[in-house]
């Protein structure tokens, strides 16, 4: 499959993800914002080997100063961050190293909401300019990485480090993008 087929492929049910743009600054950085960060999504939960056509995932695009609220109010940290992450089901590994329990689906069709992601268009910008990369790249890892988080991956220990770099590494280069690990595409 071509690369722009399997991109194609990514972004069929635009229902996967509810986007709200809190920044209007999000939409002249990155045009294709809703595309990209559904992209984010649908590499992560195929990473993690579920049809995308069974869950929902809520993302809210907004400022610095928005995610440095939701980081001290949350997370008890002081300052913005790239992405912050509201599982809404409890799916952590037994043990280290370990990988999280699979989501169950509730009820007859439709979508089982997954939780909340939140992305900081300064901060985003900000360090794809410092690694030299297009901010699309980094916001379609940074959305990847906050669905695997609502999975429940976290590299919390260095196997599950691994473990979620990993899966992030392979699910970028399926679109053709190169490894944020690398000693070239990390600052």
């Amino acid at each position: 499959m071509s690369l722009a087929g399997a991109i194609a492929g990514m972004l069929m049910d635009e229902s996967l993800v509810d986007l709200a743009v809190e920044e209007p600054e999000w939409t002249q950085a990155l045009p294709g914002l809703e595309d990209d960060i559904a992209t984010g999504a649908r590499l992560a939960l195929d990473a993690a080997g579920l049809d995308p056509e069974g869950w929902a995932i809520s993302v809210l695009a907004c400022s610095d100063d928005r995610i440095a609220g939701l980081n001290r109010d949350f997370r008890g940290r002081e300052g913005p961050t790239n992405v912050l992450s509201w599982p809404a089901l409890e799916l952590a590994p037994p043990r280290p190293g370990a990988a999280p329990g699979r989501p169950k689906r509730g009820g007859a069709g439709g979508r089982q909401a997954l939780g909340d992601v939140a992305i900081a268009l300064q901060t985003a910008r900000r360090e794809a300019a410092e690694r030299s990369i297009p901010l699309k790249d980094h916001v379609i890892h940074l959305i990847l990485h906050g669905c695997l988080h609502l999975l429940g991956y976290d590299p919390e220990t260095e196997k599950d480090a691994e473990r979620m770099e990993g899966m992030e590494t392979r699910a970028l280069a399926r679109i053709g993008v190169s490894d944020p690990y690398s000693s070239e595409g990390a600052a």
